[in-house]
C-alpha cells in the first residue's frame, strides 16, 4: 500500500500510516498555533507560487521542506515549466488544485504561449493533486505506464479519501486523480519550438514509474524525486537498491544543472546526485550490517554515524523511518 505516496504492506503499512499521520498532526498543529486568523486568511500569508528562472526558458518553482498541511497548501514539492516558441510544457502539477492555479496565473505573466503539455515524473499526492487544473486547460498529460497500477489501486483511493480530510480545503470532494493521456515505458523524444526533450524511464527507484525530464541543449535535468536537495529524502519502502543503480545511471549523463523534486535547484549536478546517492548507501550499508549481526534495530540505529546527514531539513521526520524500513529490506535481501 502507498502511504503519503509510499509503498508499503501489512504491519509496516499501519506502522507508517500512524507515524506519518502523526507527523501531519503535529506539522498543522504547530502551523495553525502561530496564527489566530482563519484558514483561508492564513492562505494568503502561505508561501506564494514565484517562479525562478534557471535558463533561458527554463523556470522552476520551489514547495517547502516540510510535510503537507492545511497550513502550507500541500505546497511541498517542486514544479517546472519550460517556455518555447511553440507553447509551454510544465513538468510535475503540485500538492493541490489550488496550487496548479496559481502556478497557471504565474506562468501567463511570463508568457503568452498555451501550456501544451505537462509531464509527471510520478504518481506522488504532492506531484499531481494539481493535474485536473492543466488538464481542463487542454494540456496533454503524459507519464510512465508503471504509474496505471497504482491509479487504478485501492490505495490510490484511500490516500485521495483521507486527503481530502487532511488537507481540506485545498484537496475536497472536487479533487480527483487524472490518469496520462499517453503513457511511456521507453525513452522517447520530442521537440517543442526548438526545445529538444528526452523522457528517461530512470525506475523502479523512489516509485515504479519514475521519469526524469532532460533537455540536452541546456544540459539540465529536471529529476522529480529521484534527487532530493537540501533534505533527507523520504525513501519509504522503495526499492532503494534500484534507486542507488538509478542514480549512477544518472551520473554518468553529460547534465550540469537539476530540478529536483524537491529543495533547491542544483548548478553541481553531480555533486547532489552523488549526495543522494551516498545517503542511500550509508542506509544500506549500516543497516545491511545490523540485519546480518541479528543486531536490535533501536541498537544499531543508535550507534549508526549520521553526523554528515542530521542537519538536513526533515532528518528527524525522515531518517529513523527510513532506516527502520532500510533493516527491514536488508534482512530480507539477505535471505
Amino acid at each position: 500500500m502507498r502511504i503519503y505516496g509510499y509503498e508499503s504492506d501489512g504491519v509496516l503499512g499501519l506502522t507508517l500510516r500512524r507515524v506519518l499521520a502523526g507527523f501531519c498532526l503535529v506539522v498543522s498543529a504547530t502551523a495553525m498555533a502561530q496564527t489566530s486568523t482563519p484558514l483561508r486568511t492564513a492562505a494568503s500569508t502561505a508561501k506564494a507560487i514565484e517562479p525562478v528562472q534557471v535558463r533561458p526558458g527554463l523556470w522552476m518553482v520551489q514547495g517547502l521542506a516540510a510535510l503537507g498541511s492545511p497550513a502550507n497548501r500541500n505546497f511541498i514539492s517542486n514544479a517546472a515549466f519550460v517556455v518555447t516558441s511553440d507553447g509551454v510544457v510544465v513538468v510535475d502539477a503540485l500538492g493541490s488544485p489550488a496550487l496548479a492555479q496559481e502556478l497557471v496565473a504565474a506562468i501567463k505573466r511570463i508568457t503568452p504561449q498555451p501550456i501544451r503539455q505537462v509531464i509527471v515524473t510520478h504518481y506522488h499526492a504532492d506531484h499531481i493533486y494539481g493535474l485536473q487544473v492543466f488538464k481542463d486547460l487542454g494540456a496533454t498529460i503524459t507519464a510512465h505506464v508503471g504509474g496505471k497500477a497504482y491509479l487504478q489501486s485501492e490505495t490510490a483511493a484511500l490516500r485521495l479519501k483521507a486527503s481530502r480530510s487532511e488537507l481540506a480545503p485545498w484537496v475536497d470532494d472536487n479533487t480527483h486523480l487524472v490518469p496520462a493521456d499517453h503513457w511511456i515505458d521507453s525513452t522517447t523524444r520530442f521537440t517543442l519550438g526548438g526545445v529538444d526533450f528526452v523522457l528517461q524511464p530512470a525506475g523502479p527507484a523512489h516509485t515504479p514509474e519514475d521519469l526524469v525530464v532532460v533537455l540536452p541543449q541546456m544540459q539540465a535535468m529536471i529529476a522529480g524525486d529521484i534527487v532530493f536537495r537540501g533534505r533527507i529524502p523520504f525513501v519509504g519502502t522503495a526499492d532503494s537498491g534500484r534507486w542507488v543503480e538509478a542514480l549512477r545511471r544518472l551520473l554518468a549523463m553529460d547534465v550540469r544543472t537539476i530540478v529536483p523534486g524537491h529543495g533547491p535547484v542544483s548548478e553541481d549536478a553531480k555533486a547532489d546526485l552523488q549526495l543522494t546517492l551516498d545517503y542511500l548507501q550509508h542506509l544500506r550499508r549500516t543497516m545491511a550490517e545490523a540485519a546480518h549481526n541479528l543486531e536490535p534495530f533501536e541498537e544499531a540505529y543508535a550507534k549508526a554515524d549520521w553526523t554528515r546527514f542530521e542537519h538536513l531539513p526533515l532528518f528527524r521526520a525522515a531518517n529513523r523511518i527510513n532506516a527502520y524500513n532500510t533493516y527491514l529490506l536488508m534482512e530480507q535481501e539477505g535471505k
